[in-house]
């Protein structure tokens, strides 16, 4: 307790990072008030009926990503996710088309070009779930008073140019944070908005415990609370681990000892994707939910109603399938054979063994996709965690964090914050929040 004061107090001795953490704390509450500011004409005591759709199913990871903005009809309803969706687009145009290819070479000017892109693909992707976010809300609530001037034409339209105002608010508050803040802004404003349905997820459980309703009480609570604890233990020192230790199944490299090259390992990673493929592969199962939600009277067929229940067999399954894919997807984006192998023919480093050139690429190639397989269903076990919760009696809300997106984006993004502010302190030659004293960063060291 006592190093942890001296390292809160170390922290507001620096004045950057004093600076950056206030940012950072100032529009994450900007961002939890526009949670609960419900959209102009809408009766808040009138939404019961919406807070019902997303109790259960996979409505209720999207109210979870939204904070419960989603539940409340607030102007930050949509959240953040049309953005993420946009990204997956844009990236998946980055290995198809050539256009986006360049531009992933062209370095700082490239990328500010592509996030322009992103931005205009948002609004694209928020021209049709704002409307179809107004279409499920009136099929919901549009019985019971909550429009309080009507479903008029102009209503509907006026609210639908607030939701995606909204949305891209949220998206200028996460390049803000990165900016300004302690960085990761986007992932930042995702981790704060599941953070905020914790506190209602454990008091429902723990108020089922004490009425008795599914049996066990308070000792199945504590055996939950023990359960939790465990998981979330588990995957920070899991994470942590692939994250920080080289893949020793990748030969040494070496560098062209006339020039006084040095042995050093291939930067090839177990966990290469992080979180990612897991939230590329929950914006892919958010269609069927949102359009059975926005166009379906009576709930749909059998397998599109399984395939919108996070919990079900088929769900799962297809869950698991796109993560491996995006998987191996996400590296090859980020990890290019034939460039490393480019780039280490024009540093003279080379693979004992192996010839410069194309065997080099199919050997880093061959490699990569040994290595992936594995920290691919690793990362696929902890997304369907909360599917056996449920199985074992844990209701669905609480279910929710023993794994999945949100325990890992929780997990992924409170280590990268913590190795912001220990970067900064250890400029300062201050002792840091981590119990090493050093920064773990997310690669091993440069092959070349």
């Amino acid at each position: 307790m006592k190093k942890l004061i001296e390292t809160i107090k170390n922290i507001w001795r620096i004045e950057d990072l004093r600076v950056r953490l206030l940012i950072t704390l100032l529009f994450v509450a900007i961002y939890r008030f526009g949670s609960f500011v419900v959209l102009p004409g809408i009766d808040p005591s009138k939404l019961a009926a919406l807070q019902a759709q997303t109790n259960e199913g996979l409505m209720s990871l999207l109210n979870m990503f939204s904070g419960g903005a989603f539940s409340n009809a607030s102007v930050f309803a949509l959240g953040i996710m049309p953005y993420i969706s946009a990204s997956i687009v844009i990236q998946l145009l980055a290995v198809a088309v050539p256009y986006f290819q360049k531009l992933q070479r062209e370095g700082e000017s490239g990328r500010r070009k592509i996030n322009q892109y992103t931005r205009w693909l948002t609004i694209v992707i928020l021209l049709f779930q704002a409307p179809t976010y107004m279409i499920n809300l009136r099929s919901q609530v549009g019985q019971s008073g909550a429009f309080i001037v009507g479903d008029t034409f102009w209503f509907m339209l006026s609210s639908a140019i607030i939701l995606a105002a909204g949305s891209m608010f949220i998206l200028w508050l996460g390049e803000r944070i990165t900016d300004k803040g302690l960085g990761n802004g986007v992932s930042l404003i995702i981790m704060i908005g599941i953070i905020a349905r914790f506190p209602s997820a454990i008091m429902e459980e723990f108020t089922t415990a004490l009425s008795g309703a599914e049996g066990g009480g308070l000792i199945k609570f504590l055996f939950e609370i023990v359960a939790l604890l465990f998981v979330m233990a588990l995957s920070i020192i899991l994470v942590k681990a692939v994250r920080k230790v080289p893949v020793q199944y990748a030969k040494r490299m070496e560098g062209n000892r006339q020039f006084g090259g040095a042995r050093q390992y291939i930067p090839l990673k177990l966990f290469a994707a992080n979180v990612m493929p897991i939230i590329f592969a929950q914006a892919i199962m958010f269609i069927p939910a949102t359009l059975l939600s926005a166009f379906s009277s009576n709930g749909g067929g059998t397998f599109v109603r399984m395939l919108s229940d996070q919990f079900s067999f088929p769900y799962n399954v297809l869950y698991v399938i796109l993560i491996v894919a995006f998987t191996y997807f996400y590296t090859a984006i980020t990890m290019n054979p034939n460039q490393m192998a480019d780039d280490m023919k024009r540093n003279s480093g080379f693979i004992p063994g192996v010839k410069p050139g194309k065997p080099t690429a199919d050997y880093i190639d061959t490699v990569m996709t040994r290595i992936t397989f594995p920290g691919s269903l690793f990362i696929a076990l902890i997304a369907i965690m909360p599917a056996f919760a449920v199985l074992l009696g844990v209701k669905q809300g609480f279910a929710q964090f023993f794994g999945g997106t949100s325990l890992l984006i929780l997990v992924g993004v409170v280590i990268d914050t913590l190795q912001q502010i220990q970067s900064y302190m250890l400029v300062r030659h201050y002792e840091g929040l981590l119990s090493t004293g050093r920064t773990r960063t997310s690669s091993s060291v440069s092959a070349y």
